[in-house]
């Protein structure tokens, strides 16, 4: 009776954390990463697969023996899914972690609260489903290797998980966050022009789409930290740099750390880090980190 309270407990446990790091990244994918080319359909594939494993892993100890297929035992199932569980886990870190170092597809992730939390969320769900998947194995397979499981398993899991934390935890800190504000007061931002599906937008001087953000108010931005993070403010004094910028509506506002952002037409400008190259703008009409953005109109 014991046992089978320990294994159902690992069972909701590795469920519930592995749905759970699914809904941070059902509400990222919302919020506006179904706009990122590529990441945005990765995003809403893993949040389906995950749904699906913690799911299964609740359900496949539920289904009669003679429902499974001939010869294979129920336990066998139960460990395989258990297993598929914790591997799927350990895969969508590494997928989080590859984004951090070098970037996915072109999308470089930045470090959000967001994304560290599921992080942890997911070596905790690789966890509790590996050692649930040893233990039902450890029923099915041949006598002289169960001894074996049994002692390698915990240490073996223990090693991974704690691999993973230090993995992620250096990952984290060394990532780029909120985007620092020039060292001089003479930083300049120079701006041009693009046409993006027949409307001329403002660009920054590489050619990256600038946005505005709707909860903006007059003279003051209203995104800090995270936000900060996905759409880099642009900073400085801004000047012409190209035909169409209409020199008149050039300004700056005063952020809270005493930098200068560079506004048109009274709006405060960002760019987005989901924009991967020169004349994209998937940041345009999202609702993301509070708000709905907006490409900025050069005649705006």
């Amino acid at each position: 009776m014991r046992s089978k309270y320990v294994l159902w407990g690992l069972r909701v446990a590795g469920a519930g954390l592995l749905a759970a790091s699914a809904a941070i990244h059902l509400d990222l994918y919302v919020t506006g990463y179904r706009s990122i080319p590529t990441i945005g359909w990765l995003f809403l594939l893993q949040v389906i697969a995950a749904f699906a494993l913690a799911l299964a892993v609740l359900i496949v100890p539920l289904i009669p023996a003679s429902r499974l297929p001939a010869r294979v035992p129920g336990a066998a199932v139960d460990a395989g899914t258990a297993a598929a569980g914790a591997g799927f886990a350990i895969a969508t870190l590494g997928g989080y972690l590859l984004s951090l170092w070098v970037g996915l597809f072109g999308f470089k992730e930045v470090r959000t609260t967001a994304g560290t939390v599921a992080g942890i969320l997911e070596i905790a769900a690789f966890a509790a489903l590996a050692v649930l998947a040893a233990i039902l194995a450890a029923g099915v397979l041949p006598s002289p290797w169960v001894e074996r499981l049994r002692k390698a398993a915990a240490p073996s899991v223990a090693v991974v998980s704690v691999a993973a934390l230090a993995i992620l935890g250096g990952s984290v800190a060394a990532a780029t966050g909120t985007p620092a504000a020039p060292a001089t007061a003479e930083a300049r931002a120079q701006l041009s022009t693009t046409t993006i599906g027949g409307v001329t937008v403002l660009t920054n001087a590489s050619g990256r789409t600038l946005y505005w953000f709707a909860p903006d108010k007059p003279g003051s931005s209203a995104c800090y930290g995270t936000c900060a993070a996905y759409w880099p403010p642009v900073f400085g004094l801004p000047s012409a740099d190209g035909p169409g910028v209409v020199t008149a509506k050039l300004g700056t506002i005063r952020r809270t750390d005493g930098s200068l952002q560079a506004t048109y037409a009274g709006h405060p400008l960002y760019t987005y880090i989901g924009d991967t190259a020169p004349g994209q703008a998937s940041g345009n009409n999202i609702n993301l980190n509070g708000g709905l953005w907006h490409e900025v109109p050069a005649t705006g």
